[in-house]
C-alpha cells in the first residue's frame, strides 16, 4: 500500500470534543497504517480571525501558527477536517482560519483563470475528507438545508483551492448520541483513517 502525508485538522474550538476524539482517531489509525501525519487542534491557535481589510491588496501578516497551518496543507497529499455545525455553518473561529490562512498567491492565483473566470486553485492533486458533526439528521439536512453547508465545505472552500475530491461523513445526533453510537463513529473514522481516504 501507498503511503500518505495526511494533514488533519481539527476544527473545533474547544479543548474537549467529540471532534477532536474523531481527530485523533484518524490519526491514530493512520499512523498505524505507516502514512506521515500532522495534526492541528483549532483550540491550540492563538490567531486574529477577522479577515479585516476585506479585499487582497492589504493581507495581515499570517501569526506563526497560520503559516504553519498553511504549510501542512502545502506539505499535505490528503487533508482531514472535523468540524461540527453551529447555526447551519462552520464556527467562527474556523471560518476565520480559513479568510486569513486560505490567501492568493498560496492556495488560489487570481491572475489566472479559468474558463468561467474563476481563480485558479494552487492546492491541485489533493485529495480531502470532512467529518461533520451536528444535531441536524441527514435526511433535514439533504432535503431542508439542501446540504448548503456541505456544499460550502466541498465546492467553495476546499474544492476552491483544489482539493478534489473532497468527500464528506456527516454524523448526527452529537450532542446526545445514542448509546453505541460514538463508538461506531470512531470505527468509521479509523477504517477511513487507515487507507487514508
Amino acid at each position: 500500500m501507498n503511503t500518505r502525508r495526511i494533514y488533519i485538522l481539527n476544527g473545533h474550538p474547544a479543548e474537549s470534543s467529540l471532534n477532536r476524539t474523531l481527530a485523533e482517531a484518524y490519526a491514530e489509525a493512520a499512523r498505524k497504517a505507516g502514512h506521515e501525519i500532522r495534526l492541528t487542534h483549532l483550540h491550540d491557535l492563538d490567531f486574529d480571525p477577522d479577515f479585516e481589510f476585506g479585499g487582497y491588496k492589504k493581507l495581515k501578516p499570517l501569526e506563526e501558527g497560520l503559516e504553519k497551518v498553511l504549510d501542512d496543507f502545502e506539505w499535505s497529499e490528503h487533508v482531514v477536517l472535523t468540524t461540527p455545525m453551529w447555526w447551519g455553518g462552520l464556527p467562527a473561529k474556523l471560518k476565520g482560519l480559513f479568510d486569513r490562512a486560505l490567501i492568493p498567491g498560496r492556495t488560489f492565483n487570481t491572475r489566472e483563470t479559468d474558463w468561467m473566470g474563476m481563480p485558479t486553485p494552487m492546492l491541485g492533486g489533493r485529495t480531502g475528507r470532512v467529518f461533520m458533526t451536528s444535531d441536524t439528521p441527514g435526511w433535514f439536512m439533504r432535503w431542508i438545508y439542501r446540504n448548503a453547508m456541505l456544499r460550502q465545505l466541498r465546492d467553495q472552500i476546499l474544492g476552491f483551492i483544489g482539493i478534489k475530491p473532497a468527500r464528506i461523513t456527516h454524523f448526527s445526533g452529537a450532542s446526545d448520541p445514542k448509546p453505541g453510537n460514538v463508538e461506531k463513529w470512531i470505527a468509521q473514522v479509523q477504517k477511513f483513517g487507515a487507507i487514508a481516504a
